[in-house]
Order: C-alpha cells, then sequence, then structure tokens
C-alpha cells in the first residue's frame, strides 16, 4: 500500500459516495488506475463496505447504552454460544470482546429507557453464560465513527 492507496482510503471515509472520476482528480490519476487501484483495495478486503451512516435520534433509536457483561464460565461452547446469541439481537450495535473483567462492552441502541429495560431483563440478562451485566447510558457522543488514520 503506497501513499496513494492511502489517500484513496481517506477520501473514501470522509466520503464514501464519490465517484471513480473525482476520486480519481483528487488523488492525481487518471480514471483507469485509480479505478484498478480500488478495485484492488476492494479485493483484497482492505475496502470491507460501504454504507450510509444513519442519525439514531432521527430513527426513534436516541438512547444509547454501554453494557458491560462479565461471564460466568468461559469454555468455548458459552462463548460461542453468547456471541452467536448477541449477535441476533438488532438493538446491539456494536460488541467487543475484552482481556480482562468485563469480559464484553456492548454498544445498545434503543428508542428509549423502557424500550432498553425490557431488552435488557428479556433478552442480555438470559444470554448463555452471563454473570453480571452493568448498563451505563451514553451522556453524549464526543468522538463517533472517525475515519481511520491512514497516514
Amino acid at each position: 500500500m503506497d501513499a496513494i492507496d492511502r489517500k484513496i482510503l481517506a477520501l473514501l471515509q470522509d466520503e464514501g459516495r464519490l465517484t471513480v472520476t473525482e476520486l480519481a482528480q483528487r488523488v492525481g490519476l487518471s480514471v483507469a488506475p485509480c479505478h484498478r487501484r480500488l478495485r484492488e483495495l476492494e479485493r483484497s478486503g482492505v475496502i470491507r463496505g460501504y454504507r450510509a451512516v444513519i442519525d439514531q435520534a432521527a430513527v426513534g433509536l436516541g438512547f444509547e447504552v454501554l453494557a458491560m457483561v462479565t461471564m460466568d464460565r468461559e469454555d468455548a461452547g458459552t462463548i460461542a454460544d453468547f456471541e452467536r446469541s448477541l449477535a441476533a439481537i438488532p438493538e446491539v450495535r456494536h460488541a467487543e470482546r475484552l482481556f480482562g473483567d468485563p469480559d464484553y462492552l456492548v454498544r445498545i441502541a434503543t428508542a428509549d429507557i423502557a424500550a432498553y429495560q425490557r431488552l435488557r431483563d428479556e433478552q442480555l440478562a438470559t444470554l448463555p453464560g452471563v454473570r453480571r451485566l452493568t448498563s451505563t447510558i451514553v451522556m453524549k457522543s464526543v468522538v463517533d465513527e472517525r475515519p481511520l488514520a491512514t497516514s
């Protein structure tokens, strides 16, 4: 990956809807070589996809919670069952397995506190292997959806 590839990545992270022609102009290439580089970045998995970034509050999901999960058991089967079950919950926006305590950090978006309470009690707390579930309400996003540093 060279400086031009990194510039392509930086531009697409900021403006994912650039046409190949616009992208080529901004990185100083003609369209064909820019297109080849872009396809190679996609083929190799550096660019994993394209998507729209949606304002959660605008679609009625403005209540955001960080849930910390501590597992009761950490055998391979329990972990696999937990992760598969967690991934099937649509309100889960992001989940990471951590070293240490807690075992997982989960970002959840719901309509309001009552919706989160139902989700917590009926789904999250009943997931395989959960010992403790601690929730913290997000007051404000300070840094969100920041592009990766490509240089």
